[in-house]
């Protein structure tokens, strides 16, 4: 399969960026690393394998990115108020300049992409939906880590609310935004393996439910751990699903 890769630096970041790109046509899907991995880490785990069935028969273009906030908060400072502080910015990144240079490369200014990644991975796709409904059509929210906050230390600020799904949610005001989440959908996915937590899973689904944003929680069972295993399995089929 054709892969190739960018790098950038943002000047909303104000640090380097690389961006991955596998196919050469379909639907644009972008998957968001684990923790603080870079933007190859889903071909090191075979992802890219799972999904070459896809890749090849131009379904899909595979795109993914350095999880930069990840990377800021878990390498630098942990601190409740610098994490929300990169992860806005790291949300102003997608949104200005990567989902532009998305729809650039598929010539298409209008085409919707497709969130998707496992863990803290989950949490970004989440949180480029429900902040990005005009962008983003479907979330595929594998194994995902939710409440950022067992990560962080310090009380939350009003910063972090506003980049954690979660808690901005519930208090979002009726308007074009949410309106636009409500014909949107959120596909939650957890093993009952090791590692797991699927009550950070069934806790989304009570926020997004609680606002009318469609979802569905779908649990894989106690042979499915929070690894990369569990994800190849789940991705593929999801993708056949929503295609």
């Amino acid at each position: 399969m054709s892969k190739v890769s960018e790098t950038w630096r943002s000047p909303r970041l104000g640090r380097d960026v690389k961006v991955v790109r596998w196919g050469e046509m379909g639907r644009p899907v972008l998957f968001f690393p684990t923790a603080a991995a870079d933007a190859e880490e889903c071909e090191r785990f075979h992802i890219t394998t799972a999904l070459s069935d896809h890749l090849a028969e131009g379904k899909i273009k595979l795109y993914s990115v350095d999880s930069i906030a990840g990377q800021a908060w878990l390498k630098e400072d942990n601190s409740t108020s610098y994490a929300a502080q990169v992860q806005n910015r790291f949300d102003a990144f997608v949104y200005n300049e990567l989902v532009p240079a998305i729809r650039t490369d598929c010539r298409d200014e209008q085409i919707e992409i497709i969130a998707t990644g496992p863990s803290i991975g989950a949490f970004n796709a989440l949180a480029a939906i429900c902040r990005h409904p005009d962008v983003f059509s479907h979330a595929i929210c594998m194994s995902g880590t939710y409440d950022l906050g067992k990560f962080l230390d310090g009380e939350p600020t009003r910063e972090y609310h506003e980049s954690s799904p979660l808690h901005f949610l519930p208090g979002m005001a009726e308007g074009p935004v949410l309106e636009r989440l409500r014909e949107r959908f959120v596909l939650i996915a957890h093993g009952d393996g090791r590692w797991e937590e699927p009550s950070q899973s069934w806790r989304l689904a009570d926020v997004l439910g609680g606002r009318r944003i469609p979802n569905r929680v779908d649990a894989w069972g106690e042979r499915y751990d929070h690894d990369w295993p569990t994800w190849r399995e789940m991705l593929p089929k999801y993708l056949d699903e929503l295609l």
